[in-house]
C-alpha cells in the first residue's frame, strides 16, 4: 500500500493555500514554485479540488484559488478523495477477489481493517490542524534557535568577564 504523488501533492498544495488564505487568490504558479511541484500537474489537481467544492478560482490580474471552505472543515482524507485517491491496503481494491480468486485471501480482512483505519485516521485531520501542527513546530525550531542564540551570548559574557577580570 502506497499513498501516491498525486494525493501527497494534492495534501501539499492545499496546505501551501491554506498557509496564504489571508492574503487573497493565490496562483498556482506560485504554489509550483514554493513546493516544486509541475504547474500542469497542479492545474489537473486543482480542477479535481475544484469540481468537488475546496477550492474556488478567481479569474484575471489577481486572480488564483483560495479555500473554498472552512479550513476546519477540510479534512486530509476529503483532499485525497477529491483528486481520486485511495488508501486501499488490499490487493483486490475492497472488491474480495483477492489475487484473481473467487474469494477473499487469508489476509483481506486484515488489510481491510487497516484500510478503514487510515482512512479514519485522515479523516480527523483537519487543514486547520495541519496548520496549527505547522506553527507549533515552527514555533518549537524559532525557540530551539534562540536558546541556542542566548547559550552563545551568556558564553560570549562568560569569556569577556575573565578576559576583564585577567587584564
Amino acid at each position: 500500500m502506497k499513498l501516491t504523488t498525486r494525493g501527497r501533492y494534492a495534501v501539499t498544495a492545499m496546505l501551501d493555500l491554506a498557509l496564504r488564505t489571508d492574503n487573497g487568490p493565490v496562483s498556482l504558479a506560485e504554489i509550483s514554485q514554493r513546493q516544486l511541484i509541475s504547474l500542469s500537474y497542479l492545474e489537473q489537481l486543482f480542477a479535481k479540488l475544484r469540481k468537488n467544492g475546496l477550492v474556488k478560482s478567481t479569474r484575471g490580474p489577481g486572480g488564483g484559488y483560495s479555500i473554498a471552505r472552512e479550513l476546519t472543515d477540510i479534512s486530509v482524507s476529503d483532499i485525497i478523495g477529491a483528486v481520486n485517491e485511495s488508501v486501499d491496503a488490499t490487493n483486490c481494491h475492497g472488491k474480495g477477489n483477492c489475487h484473481g480468486q473467487e474469494g477473499r485471501c487469508l489476509t483481506h480482512d486484515l488489510w481491510e481493517g487497516l484500510s478503514k483505519q487510515i482512512e479514519e485516521f485522515l479523516s480527523g485531520i483537519s487543514l486547520d490542524e495541519l496548520i496549527q501542527q505547522k506553527h507549533t513546530h515552527h514555533d518549537e525550531q524559532a525557540g530551539h534557535a534562540q536558546s541556542h542564540t542566548d547559550k552563545v551570548e551568556e558564553g560570549r559574557k562568560v569569556i569577556f568577564q575573565q578576559q576583564m577580570g585577567s587584564a
